[in-house]
């Protein structure tokens, strides 16, 4: 089965409320983190992680917090998977360089990578922009400018 995992989970929800509070200023982790009810320290991380890869940006101070660092429409679910969980996989040997026992005989290895780059081409598709173009039920909506 592939599944997110839980820090990619948070990283999505957090880019999507970055993306709606876009133009009205900055979210801190604590702030993201009561209002989705997530571990604050997990968010934290998560977040810093998301700024090492230019995601989004950090202001120390009083005033601080994230903004998106560019365009949520250039930013996709793609880029903030890799950000936080590195490349995504299929199998174990489409990370590993090394072989592994069945590596000789193995009759699923190119299809398996074909499917991997189909699932990462679809996820290239959406971006950061589409996902708060569809805000869930009740989920406040910040207007630009407040």
């Amino acid at each position: 089965m592939l599944r997110l995992s839980k820090k990619v989970d948070y990283a999505l929800i957090a880019m999507k409320h970055l993306a709606l509070r876009e133009g009205s200023g900055s979210s801190s982790a604590r702030e993201i983190a009561e209002q989705y009810d997530i571990p604050i320290e997990l968010m934290a991380k998560v977040l810093q992680r998301l700024v090492r890869r230019g995601l989004l940006a950090s202001q120390q101070g009083t005033r601080g917090g994230y903004q998106i660092a560019r365009d949520p429409s250039g930013i996709s679910v793609a880029d903030v998977i890799q950000a936080v969980d590195g490349p995504l996989t299929v199998t174990a040997c489409s990370i590993h360089t090394e072989r592994c026992g069945q590596f000789s005989k193995c009759n699923v290895r190119d299809p398996l990578k074909k499917i991997r780059e189909r699932i990462v081409s679809a996820l290239a598709t959406c971006s950061v922009s589409d996902m708060a173009a569809d805000p869930a039920p009740n989920e406040p909506r910040v207007p630009v400018g407040t």
